[in-house]
């Protein structure tokens, strides 16, 4: 089987210049548009498991279903991630059912709504990734809150994200925190707030420079350019599927989100994994609903669901290709979560902090 942890598949993406897309996973049909994407377009997979998807599906169900997947597709590299872990428990839960990443979520406190100092955050970072690494599991940290840049507003979906309104400051990661931070954590990934947000609702207006930071990323990448970085809360809100669900029955009304042509910026300058939730739902939506008002007489879930697996593989091939990802996964020889240990335990995979 082909599990590989996240750092040695964004390690490959920083040597060879492209960003992976992580796409959550909830059910069969989203799991296959993954594989099958991946499968056309060559290229190595993250799936996750965000705290909705394992509340909603159940996380040894949501497991078995990505082992499935890597057994029909072998020569796929695909990282099994844990996405939003609000407690250092819940990774060690995740690591103890086979997960190969997890990402532990310090800068929210353990509710998933209350922001944290940092001081917190690097403790429970810092935990994780000292029982992680000893697993061969990487783990991923994140500094600073989503939320909107244009209304102050922070960026709740699906129970995780803080609530009301937040500072300027906590919406945008600090260059200097962010060094301090992966020198203290020794964190694989660092997730960065540059004014995205959960959810469908980003932006009321094509985002420009004052409400998605990109300059904010190339700041960071300045001062720790040999960490890998993540956008959250990047979903490009595909148009043609808003449109789509509005003519059948919808009522989504006007929003948009992060351009494909910043998140390639983006890739420029040292982000690697991108997070990818909203674009699936959307086409998966706006395909069920279409098929069911055109075919009214239609009841077999096979034949809707169907069409939404279709719809979800366009998103992921068209993200594969944009990022660069396509074309890398043969090129990729996994490790073992073992040889990843003793990778950690030599010293091979520290963070190097100027």
């Amino acid at each position: 089987m082909a599990l590989i942890s996240m750092r040695q598949l964004l390690d490959h993406a920083a040597e060879n210049n492209y960003g992976v897309p992580a796409f959550n996973v909830n059910n069969l049909e989203q799991m296959r548009a993954i594989m099958e994407a991946a499968n056309e377009t060559d290229s190595p997979v993250i799936v996750q498991a965000s705290a909705g998807a394992r509340k909603y599906a159940g996380a040894p169900f949501l497991r078995h279903l990505i082992l499935a997947a890597i057994e029909e597709f072998p020569h796929i590299p695909v990282c099994m991630h844990q996405d939003h872990g609000a407690s250092p428990d819940v990774c060690q839960r995740s690591i103890q059912l086979g997960f190969s990443s997890v990402m532990m979520d310090g800068s929210l406190k353990e509710d998933s709504k209350t922001p944290a100092d940092f001081e917190y955050n690097v403790a429970v970072t810092r935990r994780t990734v000292d029982f992680a690494h000893a697993c061969g599991v990487s783990v991923e940290g994140e500094l600073g809150c989503l939320g909107s840049l244009e209304t102050g507003i922070a960026g709740e979906e699906d129970g995780q994200g803080a609530e009301g309104h937040l500072s300027h400051d906590q919406l945008l990661t600090n260059p200097e925190e962010a060094a301090q931070f992966v020198k203290l954590t020794k964190v694989d990934a660092l997730a960065i707030a540059i004014g995205t947000s959960h959810g469908a609702y980003k932006f009321t207006r094509p985002p420009t420079g004052d409400i998605l930071a990109i300059d904010r990323i190339k700041e960071i990448h300045a001062r720790i350019p040999d960490t890998h970085l993540v956008m959250h809360g990047s979903s490009s809100v595909p148009q043609d599927w808003l449109k789509i669900i509005d003519e059948f029955g919808g009522d989504m009304g006007k929003t948009y989100g992060v351009p494909v042509e910043e998140i390639q910026e983006g890739i420029k300058h040292g982000v690697r994994k991108i997070n990818i939730d909203t674009d699936l739902r959307m086409a998966s939506t706006g395909a069920i609903r279409r098929f069911m008002a055109l075919n009214r007489k239609e009841f077999d879930p096979r034949k809707y669901l169907g069409e939404t697996v279709k719809a979800m593989k366009d998103i992921c091939k068209a993200r594969y290709i944009a990022f660069g990802t396509a074309g890398s996964a043969l090129k990729i020889k996994p490790y073992s979560l073992e040889k990843m240990y003793l990778r950690y335990h030599a010293g091979e995979l520290e963070p190097r902090v100027h």
